[in-house]
C-alpha cells in the first residue's frame, strides 16, 4: 500500500523512497520531509513578494521589502512592478541601476549587478540550470555578474556562468551564453559580438525611477 507518493506500507513494514524510486532510510526519509517543509515555507515567502512586486505601485516601499527578504539593493536604485525572483538572499544589484517591468532575477547562485545599469522590460536572468547528461535532471548552479554601466534590451535570456562587462549592450531577444567583453554589442540566438560601443569614457546617471512604476 502507498501512502503519498513515498511512503510505502506493506507486511514487512514502513520504507521510503525518493521521487527517482530509491528507497531511502529514515534518516533520509526525515531529512527529505525537513527539505519540502522548507521548500513550502520558501514557495509562501516567494508567494507574498510576488503579491507584492505585482500590486504595491511605490517602487521605494518594494525596495524596503525586497531588502527585508535578503536583497542588497544600492542606493538610487529601482526595480519595478511585475519583477519575480528564485532566491532573493543571491541577489546584489549596485547603485543607480534599474530593473525593468516584470524582468526574473535568478539568486539560487551568485547574481551580481553593477552601478549604472539598465536592464529593460522582460529580461530573464537564470544561474540554474538542469544537467541534461544526468540521469536524474538535476540542476546545476553557476553565478552571474553584470558589471557597471550594461544595458540589457528587452526580453533578453542571460544563462548560467555568464560574465557581461562594463558598458556591454545586449540588444533585444538575445540569449547570452557565454561572456561577454567590456563595451562589446551582442545580438542573436546565441549571441554573438555584432559591434563596439565606441564611448568608453562612461559617466551617465540613469536618474529617478517614477514613483508608481
Amino acid at each position: 500500500m502507498i501512502y503519498g507518493e513515498n511512503i510505502h506500507i506493506s507486511s514487512r513494514g514502513i520504507t521510503f523512497t525518493d521521487k527517482q524510486g530509491r528507497q531511502l532510510s529514515f534518516s533520509g526519509a526525515l531529512a527529505k520531509a525537513g527539505n519540502r517543509a522548507a521548500n513550502w515555507y520558501y514557495d509562501f515567502e516567494l508567494m507574498i513578494l510576488h503579491f507584492i512586486s505585482e500590486h504595491l505601485p511605490l517602487y521605494f516601499l518594494r525596495k524596503i521589502i525586497f531588502s527585508a527578504a535578503g536583497m542588497r539593493i544600492g542606493s538610487g536604485s529601482t526595480i519595478h512592478m511585475g519583477t519575480r525572483f528564485f532566491s532573493p538572499k543571491g541577489i546584489t544589484i549596485g547603485k543607480d541601476s534599474v530593473i525593468g517591468f516584470s524582468c526574473f532575477l535568478d539568486g539560487r547562485d551568485r547574481l551580481i549587478i553593477g552601478d549604472h545599469t539598465d536592464i529593460a522590460s522582460e529580461v530573464m536572468i537564470y544561474n540554474s540550470e538542469h544537467n541534461l547528461s544526468s540521469p536524474d535532471f538535476e540542476a546545476v548552479n553557476a553565478p552571474v555578474e553584470i558589471g557597471d554601466y550594461v544595458f540589457i534590451g528587452p526580453r533578453a535570456i542571460i544563462l548560467p556562468d555568464v560574465k557581461i562587462g562594463r558598458g556591454a549592450v545586449v540588444a533585444a531577444g538575445a540569449v547570452v551564453t557565454k561572456d561577454v567583453p567590456d563595451y562589446s554589442i551582442v545580438g542573436g540566438v546565441p549571441a554573438t559580438i555584432i559591434g563596439q560601443r565606441h564611448n568608453k569614457n562612461l559617466k551617465y546617471r540613469l536618474g529617478r525611477a517614477r514613483l508608481f512604476q
